[in-house]
């Protein structure tokens, strides 16, 4: 679609926007960008702008790997095209918009590595079948600062989770940031300190699932930049704190068909057929899911029994302990609760991932284990999740049915990504067997993430 550039520019400079940030998420889900003269917006966007295509296998630590669109072929280009629809004013920045691409390769076609591109081709899938994916995302992370030791935790009192005002809040941070993520416009409604010290979440409205994944990346983005203005770290890390749980990233879906009717429940208070062919898909392709929901070494050592953090590959209805929750609500309200998700996740990846496990359940009728009662780490009936990346990458490289879904493209750009990282952690010393957080973790993923 041609986008009226000319109409763009004159919109923002009626608001007196000097400065247009133009964002992507590459595939690790760190906020790549490029601050654009609004005054130049036509000759500035016209055909791009465009960026180098090692941005999507350039790891944290500044090396560029060889895979899709890097060394290879020669560092070809990888040319953006600016979404109009998702530019908001940037209320701790005075003068900046901010605006998210869609990403392509020099011949015109979307990247197929790019997260929001995968992400549009499993949504397509589904627009196949009638029905149209909606998410909710919950997203938990850390503030720290540092200090001449690393980093340290802003608060550290125990005790205070589902609590706000000052006593978790000394120097109303969270509140500016609070007020700053309502004005950005993104579907923030509500705030608190989670169970950890110094650990806080923000909750967005759910939407449809491109949507969705949209509004978590501006949010993810900006709570670090808001963050980084009072020379605050925020980070959403699994598990940054060896003494302390982990940050998660919750994910609820449920399908609607073309009228908005939610499609999840039996008309009582059970669960239809294409819910229960949902969770069987999610539960028959968790190994493989594992590695994009927590994309990091790190992350791994945030599961594990009796953690809040899921074990196992089962299910449950409002159960906490499962990787798969059912919410109580009903009728219009009935969805899914996924568990495994770590934060430091790329909401288009995890979201993609998931509603492809899902798809799959779907089209191929799959029918779900039992639920679990009670406290489920302990039942033997479901298979332990993979405790660590190597096993989770494994099990992704196997998995043909996501690959098909998501493309072979991506699935081998992220798992070059990720087997690097495993090689880097172990030529460093460790070992993915041990559970503590080490300073490899720390300098990897902390920032970034």
């Amino acid at each position: 679609m041609q986008v009226d550039l000319a109409e763009v520019r004159q919109r923002l400079q009626d608001q007196d926007i000097d400065i247009l940030r133009l964002v992507f998420a590459d595939v690790l889900g760190v906020t790549r960008s490029k601050d654009l003269m609004v005054s130049q917006l036509e000759r500035a966007a016209h055909n791009g702008p465009a960026f180098c295509q090692g941005t999507w296998v350039t790891t944290t630590r500044g090396g560029v790997l060889d895979g899709h669109g890097s060394i290879s072929d020669g560092l070809p280009d990888l040319i953006t095209r600016l979404l109009p629809e998702t530019i908001r004013l940037i209320p701790w920045e005075p003068g900046v918009a901010i605006g998210i691409a869609d990403s392509f390769e020099p011949s015109g076609e979307e990247s197929p590595v790019a997260p929001r591109s995968v992400l549009k081709g499993v949504l397509a899938q589904y627009e196949e079948l009638g029905i149209i994916p909606v998410c909710g995302p919950e997203l938990e992370f850390y503030l720290a600062k540092r200090t001449d030791e690393g980093w340290e935790r802003v608060l550290n009192k125990l005790g205070r989770v589902y609590t706000t005002g000052a006593h978790v809040d000394a120097d109303g941070l969270f509140l500016h940031m609070m007020r700053m993520i309502d004005q950005l416009n993104i579907g923030a409604f509500a705030g608190n300190h989670e169970f950890s010290p110094s650990q806080y979440e923000i909750n967005l409205w759910h939407d449809d699932a491109l949507s969705a994944a949209d509004r978590t990346f501006l949010f993810k983005t900006g709570v670090k930049d808001i963050a980084a203005q009072q020379d605050i770290l925020a980070t959403f890390m699994g598990k940054p704190w060896n003494d302390e749980g982990g940050s998660g990233f919750h994910l609820h879906f449920s399908v609607v068909d073309k009228i908005g009717e939610n499609k999840m429940h039996d008309g009582g208070s059970g669960l239809s057929e294409i819910a229960n062919h949902m969770i069987a898909g999610v539960v028959a392709h968790a190994p493989a899911l594992a590695a994009m929901t927590n994309p990091t070494i790190n992350a791994f050592k945030r599961l594990g029994p009796d953690t809040l953090a899921p074990y196992r590959a089962n299910w449950g209805w409002d159960n906490r302990s499962t990787m798969i929750r059912i919410p109580p609500e009903r009728g219009p309200g009935t969805r899914i609760e996924l568990r495994i998700g770590d934060g430091a996740a790329n909401p288009y990846i995890v979201i993609a991932a998931v509603l492809a496990a899902a798809l799959d359940g779907i089209k191929n009728s799959m029918q779900p284990p039992a639920p679990v009662l009670g406290w489920s780490y302990e039942d033997e009936s479901a298979e332990i999740l993979p405790l660590c990346m190597t096993t989770a990458l494994d099990a992704l490289a196997a998995d043909s049915e996501l690959r098909s879904y998501m493309g072979r493209t991506f699935i081998e750009t992220f798992l070059t990504l990720k087997r690097d990282e495993v090689e880097r952690y172990v030529a460093d010393g460790q070992s993915e067997e041990d559970r503590d957080v080490t300073r490899w973790e720390l300098e990897e993923y902390i920032e970034d993430y």
